[in-house]
């Protein structure tokens, strides 16, 4: 789609319009944000486009849009939906070795894991391997209600930093302020950052890892909007 719009700007319910008139989510509902800073930044995309729409160039609008339409739709679904890497977090599957690897996993996971267990008064079961490792009833129970307590718009940035690193509780931990989105990633990188200094990483794993990378941070920067 081509730009037919001239102006920019925010409206008093925080809604990003086009020469007056209202940006619309494919729902069809006016896309309002909850926070100035959060609307200044979608309008700034909006802004910021050339002669055509490039959905791609506009990650926080997208993120907006999956809050206003599919999540809002569904938000008990959706937080289900998250809750459920809890049932297998990264942070519970452990290498069995080099005793390297293990040391470093133990250094920035367990730390990690502590503090999801006094916070939410839970347990895990840690292993060692890929083997899938079942984690209590009550543990999964409350991590779904701690993901469900989150809003519409902490739902859809949690979304990808979750489904990224694999992990719910590095995800609530960044949601809730205990670490920042260099923390995260690097907590989230281990293993992968354990076998690049041991063999090596070929252009394309690298391209991947940073598109992933960028799409996580995105994520990041709108939970810190909010």
């Amino acid at each position: 789609m081509k730009r037919f719009w001239t102006d920019v700007a925010i409206d008093a319910d925080r809604v990003v319009t086009l020469d007056g008139k209202p940006v619309r989510t494919p729902g069809r509902r006016p896309l309002a944000l909850p926070t100035d800073a959060l609307a200044q930044a979608v309008a700034e995309e909006w802004r910021s486009v050339g002669e055509t729409i490039d959905p791609r160039m506009m990650p926080l609008t997208g993120l907006a849009n999956a809050a206003t339409d599919p999540i809002a739709n569904d938000p008990a679904q959706f937080a289900a939906r998250l809750a459920a890497y809890g049932e297998s977090d990264l942070l519970c599957y452990r290498a069995d070795g080099p005793p390297p690897l293990v040391e470093r996993q133990a250094a920035r996971w367990d730390p990690l894991l502590d503090w999801a267990r006094a916070r939410y008064d839970v347990t895990f079961a840690v292993t060692a391997g890929v083997m899938h490792v079942a984690q209590a009833p009550a543990t999964i129970a409350r991590l779904h209600e701690a993901v469900a307590a989150h809003d519409d718009f902490h739902l859809a940035g949690l979304s990808p930093v979750v489904t990224l690193t694999g992990s719910l509780v590095i995800g609530l931990a960044l949601v809730e302020g205990e670490i920042d989105g260099d923390a995260a990633w690097a907590a989230a990188g281990i293993d992968e950052d354990w076998s690049i200094e041991m063999w090596g990483e070929d252009w394309q794993a690298a391209q991947l890892r940073e598109l992933k990378r960028q799409e996580f941070a995105r994520g990041v920067a709108f939970l810190g909007m909010l």
